[in-house]
């Protein structure tokens, strides 16, 4: 049986015909019917305060792009909170969250959300060791990545990383993704 959580959103901006023919609510529909995994996108921000803070993001735009050498790529709003601080720390990481870690998904997810020092209150992790990021624990994989390169394009900016560790949590081999389909999460069932 499939499960399913609504994602919380800001109303839709009106609809924008671009000179191609295709509006920002057609082009949103379209690519709703794809499915991705869902990631959070986490950093350490060492000049935020005596001990630093903590940052953290929700991301569904992430994919691998090489494997020698080892490249992931983000696709970050530009001009967000992320964006700019992976602008400044050129370290981070990526925990792909399990079926069951739909509530750390839609916090990270929320517009206007609460403060990074709360962020985290509630979200058991661990610190990285070459990132100092947090890693949530359960996470299907964790990986932390220092950025090789940023490309801005359109309204989002492309952060390719190198993967530095990359490790998979014991006891999450029989744990589904959790997966972004349609504007809701997905919990898919057991994998395998």
């Amino acid at each position: 049986m499939q499960k399913t959580t609504a994602l919380s959103t800001e109303a839709a901006p009106e609809a924008v015909p671009h000179p191609e023919g295709v509006s920002n609510d057609e082009f949103r529909a379209a690519l709703s019917r794809l499915a991705a995994g869902v990631v959070l996108v986490t950093a350490h921000d060492p000049d935020d305060g005596p001990n630093g803070a903590d940052a953290g993001m929700t991301a569904t735009s992430f994919m691998s792009v090489s494997l020698d050498p080892p490249l992931v790529v983000v696709s970050l709003r530009t001009g967000s909170r992320m964006d700019d601080l992976l602008d400044e720390q050129p370290r981070w990481a990526a925990s792909m969250l399990a079926e069951n870690q739909v509530r750390i998904a839609g916090r990270f997810a929320m517009k206007g959300r609460i403060s990074d020092r709360l962020l985290f209150e509630d979200v058991p992790y661990r610190r990285g060791e070459v990132s100092g990021a947090p890693l949530i624990d359960g996470a299907l994989t964790v990986l932390e990545c220092r950025t090789e390169q940023r490309i801005v394009t359109g309204d989002h900016t492309l952060v390719v990383g190198r993967v530095l560790t990359a490790s998979v949590p014991g006891g999450s081999g029989d744990v589904a993704p959790l997966a972004y389909f349609r504007g809701r999460y997905r919990q898919l069932g057991q994998s395998g």
